[in-house]
């Protein structure tokens, strides 16, 4: 059972802002329209970039374009700006410890799939966000998915739940402060977490789509949650009557992926 966890108060040292012993100017100029870009969810052109991060739109229309030149953004299909392209995503799935989790799971998915009738995916934590780092699609015509690369706040999220759940208390301290999350928020964050830790599982209604409820279980290295496994559970699916039938089929799944990597892991 997990021990509750203390909300942390911020010391005047966490709260200074953080400086950096070396500088590399244009290096942090294209970070920071990666990380801006990557925080919007509409397109922003060179006028709103320069304004949100308070620089002229003569040092960052170089910029943007040995951005786009290299691929990290584009320009979006509407015209309106800039968004990100999927390359940084890219680059991260090609790390061998997230390939390996990734081709470990779609086996595993590949079956839960078949055998309950409706779409998985499975996320990660990013900073303050989950992301969907791989995913199988419902058999059939008809079915509702994640897309690959999806981004939410941890705190928001179902997954992000129970990725929170299954972390050490000083994990779960860091990401609370990543989340911003204070007071009495993250008192109930943290009394939620403890009893998706309890129970093994989340379940939750969309509060996107009406009628959909995600279910979540823990990927585990250890005690560890490394992901979350997803289903967004459609009620008119024929195969699985019960959703609490469908939980268990999820639980195992999770379970399954978590002793595979395990044995992986042995020498």
């Amino acid at each position: 059972m997990a021990t509750k966890t203390s909300v942390p108060r911020a010391t005047a040292a966490e709260s200074a802002p953080r400086t950096s012993r070396y500088r590399a100017p244009a290096l942090e100029k294209g970070l920071d329209v990666i990380e801006l870009l990557a925080a919007e969810k509409s397109p922003l052109n060179l006028s709103a970039i320069s304004q949100r991060l308070g620089r002229s739109s003569g040092e960052l229309f170089r910029m943007l374009q040995v951005l786009e030149f290299k691929g990290f953004i584009t320009t979006s299909d509407s015209g309106t700006g800039y968004v990100l392209t999927n390359k940084l995503f890219a680059l991260a799935m090609a790390q061998a410890p997230v390939r390996s989790l990734v081709e470990t799971a779609l086996p595993v998915m590949r079956k839960l799939s078949h055998d309950i009738g409706q779409s998985c995916h499975m996320t990660v934590a990013s900073e303050d966000q989950i992301v969907v780092i791989t995913r199988i699609e419902r058999p059939g015509d008809l079915g509702f998915s994640v897309r690959i690369g999806y981004r939410r706040e941890i705190v928001r999220a179902t997954s992000g739940l129970v990725l929170f759940a299954y972390q050490d208390d000083e994990t779960r301290r860091t990401w609370l402060k990543r989340c911003r999350l204070k007071g009495e928020a993250a008192e109930s964050f943290v009394a939620r977490a403890d009893v998706v830790r309890d129970h093994g599982h989340h379940e939750a209604a969309s509060d996107f789509v009406r009628g959909i409820v995600d279910l979540s279980a823990p990927i585990l290295r250890g005690e560890v949650a490394v992901a979350a496994l997803v289903v967004p559970f459609v009620h008119s699916n024929p195969l699985v009557k019960e959703m609490t039938e469908a939980v268990e089929y999820v639980r195992a799944a999770a379970k399954l992926i978590s002793h595979e990597i395990a044995h992986g892991d042995e020498p």
